[in-house]
């Protein structure tokens, strides 16, 4: 990505925001803009180029930084809750896993 009039930069603290989900917010941008993440000393610097479709004009900056910024607010709640409910998810997962084993188990017998 070059560093075109369009780009806009977005940065965030490298200590308080997670690589992954800015990668994820940047995915959900697939047809609207691309995104280019890098880390400088403790920064994450996002550069958002907006794409230009026949179907539609792109988004201004203003309205493509805050789309951006919604997606890693979305994403940074969907680590926090995956991380408070991993426990909870492992033991469904081995209750579920457990009962195919000893159903696939009385099958074979």
């Amino acid at each position: 990505m070059g560093s075109d009039q369009s780009d806009l930069i977005v940065e965030f603290a490298a200590a308080t925001q997670s690589l992954g989900a800015l990668q994820a917010a940047a995915y959900r941008l697939i047809g609207t803009a691309t995104c280019q993440i890098d880390q400088t000393s403790d920064r994450w610097v996002c550069r958002l180029a907006p794409i230009e479709s026949r179907k539609s004009k792109p988004p201004s900056s203003d309205a493509l930084k805050n789309q951006f910024m919604d997606l890693v607010t979305d994403e940074n709640l969907r680590e926090r809750v995956a991380e408070r409910t991993s426990d909870i998810r492992n033991v469904i997962l081995a209750l579920a896993f457990g009962s195919l084993a000893n159903s696939s188990e009385t099958h074979h017998q």
